[in-house]
């Protein structure tokens, strides 16, 4: 992310939403995910789970490329 992305956070709780979607595209980077595909799937999936478990097995350390892509083809 560029320096310049940090000039549109004109509130403190803008720079905060900033930093934690930042945070969220580069674990997804970090665990060989594609961001937009494993938020694409966090967003859909997430309002139905029931446990924590399954909150667990969304993070993207717990989540495998080939079960994001077969998701998203459904």
């Amino acid at each position: 992310m560029s320096r310049r992305a940090w000039l549109f956070s004109d509130t403190p709780a803008g720079a905060h939403a900033s930093a934690l979607i930042y945070s969220l595209v580069e674990t997804a980077r970090a665990n060989g995910l594609e961001p937009y595909v494993w938020l694409r799937h966090l967003l859909r999936e997430l309002p139905g789970v029931k446990s924590v478990d399954a909150v667990e097995a969304m993070l993207p350390w717990n989540m495998h490329p080939a079960n994001l892509h077969s998701a998203a083809d459904s």
